[in-house]
């Protein structure tokens, strides 16, 4: 069970990522990231790396656009993971599916991601973002991470620049404080969401 408590008036839940997971993961990969990892990549986190941790995003529940339109299963709406080693959490990937970005998702997914750790014994948070991407940064700048450092042409598609971005003693008690102002913000923001409308082309 993911460490993150989601209140019921919030239609999305999370859940640990499975092997059964990875056609669904596999496809938003292809959608949202100009170097998509490989089948295999997941294939050793899920199965063979006792450090990796991942979890994926849902609704709590879907309905039909058309009356005749059989209820779907739950879609995975997004993913992500972090590698711990020891008591370091590093973001390895996070992703929200191209349609439903903006919506306070991305925050979500992080914010989850960020709970998981420090359930785990993380102290530290890390990660790589690109110099351009000024709305993930934007992001992880809300929940205290600073640059600390820059990996020049770190990314081969375009040779962009990383930032490497983190946070310490995330399990201070200013922290945990600062971490409850945010979720409060993010569960006003989500709770009027509903369930998530899926044409049937979703499902095929």
């Amino acid at each position: 069970m993911p460490a993150l408590e989601i209140p019921k008036s919030v239609p999305f839940r999370v859940d640990p990522m499975r092997w059964e997971d990875i056609p669904e993961v596999m496809a938003i990969e292809q959608r949202v990231f100009s170097m998509p990892w490989p089948t295999r990549a997941y294939e050793q986190e899920l199965l063979r790396n006792p450090n990796a941790h991942y979890l994926v995003l849902r609704p709590r529940e879907v309905r039909a656009i058309a009356r005749t339109l059989p209820l779907p299963q739950l879609p995975i709406l997004g993913y992500g993971g972090f590698w711990l080693v020891p008591d370091e959490a590093h973001i390895s990937t996070i992703a929200i599916d191209t349609p439903w970005r903006g919506r306070g998702l991305g925050e979500l997914m992080f914010l989850a991601l960020v709970e998981e750790a420090m359930a785990w014994g993380a102290n530290l948070i890390t990660l790589e973002v690109r110099a351009s991407n000024q709305v993930a940064q934007s992001l992880y700048r809300k929940y205290g991470l600073e640059v600390i450092a820059r990996r020049p042409r770190y990314y081969r598609d375009n040779n962009e620049d990383a930032l490497v971005m983190s946070v310490k003693d995330v399990r201070s008690l200013d922290y945990r404080e600062q971490l409850e102002a945010l979720k409060a913000q993010l569960w006003a923001r989500l709770q009027s969401a509903g369930p998530i409308p899926l044409h049937r082309s979703a499902t095929n």
